[in-house]
């Protein structure tokens, strides 16, 4: 009986010492974890309406939610009398050598984010980077996927486009086809451009805004060479470029519109 009058006197002891420091770490968890919950869904929603990339939407929810979930626990900790000068120091540690472990991984994953957030290119665009051409296929946390025009997949660190140039093609929504042809010192020019713009304008690859030109580029070795622009959707870029070819040289051959003539010259000695 006296050992249990003891051990209840201790109990109330330890009530009146600790008792409201308990009571208010409970409070403080249990608003704190309603709080940073609703914190994680806020930052989800304004990235929501800013059109980010859902799954970084959910991830930096999540990441926002699960930082301050850590500072709450260390806050209820401090509350009840635990040291947390130790625990913050390992934690500290742990982080720096994490991050010098993962430097290249989290460059990359740096520059995912910003690539998701600010949005220089999109699924589907077609772009140059890192020395490589092709269509954007996925936009990961890591890693930037395109296929090139020989269908060869490949795979872009995200670290080294954020911090590199990068060159959207199909961003402006449309692309100038560059052709040159050659015809004979004598043409027309005129006609030639007349020709020329009329059969731009019949395909269906051409764009008619931007509208195509034709300029002489210059008088030169017993030629004049001409640059022919006409514009298309990046889309449609390489099927214009290879049809126009072949669509000028019929319609200039069939208007009596020539290249130059080759000329050989002979030194006898």
């Amino acid at each position: 009986m006296n050992h249990a009058i003891n051990y209840s006197e201790k109990i109330m002891d330890w009530l009146k010492d600790y008792g409201p420091n308990l009571i208010g770490a409970i409070l403080v968890f249990v608003i704190g974890l309603y709080l940073t919950n609703i914190a994680g869904k806020l930052v989800s929603k304004a990235l929501h309406k800013k059109e980010i990339d859902s799954s970084l939407q959910s991830f930096l929810g999540s990441l926002v939610s699960g930082g301050l979930k850590v500072l709450l626990l260390i806050t209820v900790a401090g509350m009840l009398g635990i040291q947390t000068t130790s625990f913050v120091a390992i934690i500290g540690a742990l982080g720096l050598a994490v991050g010098l472990a993962l430097q290249g991984s989290l460059a990359n994953f740096a520059g995912g984010i910003l690539i998701l957030v600010f949005k220089p290119f999109k699924i589907g665009d077609l772009i140059e980077s890192g020395g490589q051409t092709g269509t954007v296929q996925e936009i990961q946390i890591f890693n930037t996927i395109i296929l090139t025009a020989e269908h060869k997949t490949v795979i872009l660190a995200n670290g080294g486009v954020s911090n590199g140039t990068i060159i959207n093609y199909t961003k402006h929504g449309s692309l100038r086809v560059d052709i040159t042809v050659a015809l004979a010192l004598d043409t027309d020019i005129d006609k030639a451009r007349s020709i020329a713009i009329e059969t731009m304008l019949a395909s269906e690859f051409i764009l008619r805004e931007p509208a195509p030109t034709f300029n002489v580029l210059k008088v030169a070795d017993g030629m004049i060479t001409c640059a022919v622009r006409p514009y298309a959707a990046p889309s449609n870029y390489w099927k214009a470029y290879f049809s126009m070819q072949e669509k000028l040289k019929l319609a200039f051959d069939k208007n009596d519109i020539h290249g130059p003539t080759p000329t050989t010259i002979t030194i006898n000695k």
